[in-house]
């Protein structure tokens, strides 16, 4: 269902993007990197936190870390990471499949510029071997995504 919900969010905004469907699994930052032959920061990943009473989606590149003080400046609260029952029910995709894109629930999304060291990412696409390739723009463009600078990053 998840994989379906990404498919009509892009055929709707953004026909021209493709899924791209593996045969192995992509569900983590390294397993994906090695399956797309990219370095793992190009990998986009989508965390799912709870800041307060609010629940947020933040991509930001594969190999940054979430950093507690800047999120807590930028939003006003310690960020909280959902667990895997309330990520799959408020997102609508499995743990190793979540994207911003064909959402269970409207949820803001943040994008960190450590997204912005690349021409293009790779966020998964509502399975844990899928993922659609797009400029950091434009995913934030389709997302409506707020930039933000929360991560650390690393290499």
């Amino acid at each position: 269902m998840s994989l379906e919900s990404v498919r009509a969010f892009l055929a709707e905004y953004a026909p021209e993007l493709d899924i791209i469907e593996l045969d192995q699994p992509t569900a983590t930052v390294a397993e994906a990197a090695a399956a797309h032959g990219t370095h793992p920061a190009q990998i986009a990943k989508t965390i799912s936190l709870r800041l307060g009473e609010q629940v947020v989606l933040v991509v930001a590149a594969g190999t940054a870390r979430l950093d507690n003080r800047k999120t807590k400046e930028v939003f006003g609260h310690k960020p909280r990471m959902l667990d895997r029952a309330e990520v799959e029910s408020l997102t609508g995709h499995p743990v190793g499949g979540v994207c911003p894109f064909g959402l269970a629930d409207p949820l803001p999304v943040y994008c960190d510029v450590s997204l912005r060291a690349f021409e293009t990412v790779l966020p998964a696409a509502g399975a844990i071997n899928s993922a659609v390739r797009l400029s950091p723009d434009r995913l934030a463009e389709l997302t409506h995504a707020v930039w933000v600078d929360i991560c650390q990053a690393r290499t």
